[in-house]
Formats: structure tokens, sequence, C-alpha cells
């Protein structure tokens, strides 16, 4: 069987290329970010203007520094296990489609069984669910079996990405955790000296917003890509479910008109 290219939705090279592009900006406003608050140093003292450096800013950060940078490194894992995972040759293995139908057009359901085990993939689970209810001859039972099967392959799916929205919501409210504490610790110098200078207060504030920026650097970067995995996922899972549908139409058409058929033997016995 020939898949019609227009009998299912395309990928749009267009929009996933903005996506990907987006989350590179995300990464460089970061990158800057950071390389910028490196940079900065008050003109007055010469000697702090290398004080924003990589290993200070851990320093500053705190244990809740090193907690944030823990979730970055997660936070890059779950990217590149999702980049690995949701790809169309994983939920759309190829060849797979024209299998079987070829075992639908000849009844063969437990050879395609054998196929669909073989390519555990998102389509092969909808094909499976699909050829179990095959025999029964009752296409209304086969279409409710693959879109049982594509709900649940689609809520797994979203599961594996949903983690990038948990570190996204987290690492944010760490940093403002720990931005609240600095500045607790810094304005406590009023409660232990009579006139604090500005000076005195200024590092403590500066250090105390440090985790604040940590947590944005690690959030920015996996709200982007939680939503093009998101936007992927479902492109892919509603592509193999109309796929699905496509490859049983044959096996739907032979239904209808075996149903035809006996329709009208049984109205020309009648009579």
């Amino acid at each position: 069987m020939r898949i019609p290219h227009n009998s299912v939705p395309q990928p749009s090279a267009l929009r996933q290329g903005l996506m990907l592009c987006g989350m590179f900006l995300c990464l460089f406003v970061v990158s800057t970010a950071f390389g910028q608050a490196a940079d900065a140093a008050p003109s007055a003292a010469k000697e702090a203007s290398s004080f924003l450096n990589v290993r200070d800013m851990l320093a500053a950060g705190g244990t809740i520094g090193y907690v944030i940078m823990f979730l970055s490194f997660i936070m890059v894992a779950l990217i590149i296990d999702n980049a690995i995972q949701v790809r169309r040759s994983l939920f759309i293995s190829p060849g797979l489609a024209e299998e079987i139908h070829q075992c639908l057009s000849s009844r063969k359901f437990s050879e395609g069984l054998k196929v669909c085990e073989q390519h555990p993939g998102f389509l092969g689970r909808l094909l499976h669910a699909g050829l179990e209810e095959a025999g029964t001859g009752n296409y209304a039972t086969v279409e409710k079996a693959i879109e049982d099967s594509a709900a649940e392959q689609t809520a797994r799916s979203f599961r594996r990405i949903e983690h990038l929205a948990v570190i996204s919501t987290l690492a944010p409210m760490l940093g403002l955790m720990g931005t609240v504490w600095g500045m607790i610790i810094a304005f406590m110098e009023f409660e232990l000296k009579a006139n604090p200078q500005i000076s005195e207060l200024a590092p403590g504030v500066y250090k105390a917003l440090i985790t604040t920026l940590q947590g944005l650097g690690v959030a920015i970067p996996a709200t982007g890509a939680l939503a093009f995995f998101r936007s992927r996922v479902e492109e892919l899972s509603t592509e193999s479910t109309l796929l699905a549908g496509h490859v049983f139409s044959d096996y739907r058409r032979a239904i209808m008109a075996r149903r035809h058929n006996r329709t009208i033997n049984d109205s020309t016995e009648s009579t």
C-alpha cells in the first residue's frame, strides 16, 4: 500500500525551525546575562571586577544555588532524552503501515500482531490494538481500540516531558527563596550596626540576587524545551492516529460492503 502524502499532516519544517531558534535564543539570552553579570563591577573597586565568575557565583548562591545547578544538569539530561525519544522514526516505524495493510488484506491478523510487536513504537501499538479487535468484524470496535490506545500512548509521552515543567516552575521559586533569604541576612546589618553604610549593605544584596539569576537561567530553556516537545508529541501522535485509520480504511470498506450485501440478500429472501 502506498500511503498518500496528503492523507496525514506533514511536519512544518518552518515551525520546527522557529521553535529551535527560539530555544537557542533563550539559551543565548541566558548566557549573555551571565556574561554581563560576570563583566559587571562597581567602578569604585577595581578588584571587584572579577567577582562574578562562575566559581564565585556558585559560592554566592550557597546551598540553594547548588540545588539549582543540580536541576540544570537534570534539565539537560531530560532535553537530550526527549530529543532522542520524540522522533518520527520512533513514533512511526518506516514501512510498518504497508506491512500491516498487507496482513489485513490477506486477513492474517496473527501475523500482523507479530509484526507490530517487532515495532513497539507509537504507531505499532495503535495498529496492534486495532488488530486485536479486527477478528470481530466490527470496525467500530477496532476504531475504539485505536482511539483508546492513542490516548494512552499520548498521555504516556506527555508524562515524559512534564518533568521539564516541574523544573521550569521549581527553579525560579528556589531562586526567589534564596534571594529572600539573602536579603534577610543583608538587612540584618541594620540590627547589628547602628548606622550601616550602603557600601556595607550592597554586597549582601547583590549576592542575594545570584540565586534568582540562576533560577531564571534554568527555567527559561526548560520552558522553551517543554513547549517544543509538547508540540512535537501532539503533532506525531495525531499523525500516527490518522495513519492508523488510513491503514484500516480498506478493512472498513470491506466490512461495509459485506453488510450491504447481507442486507440485500436478506431483503431478497424476505420478498
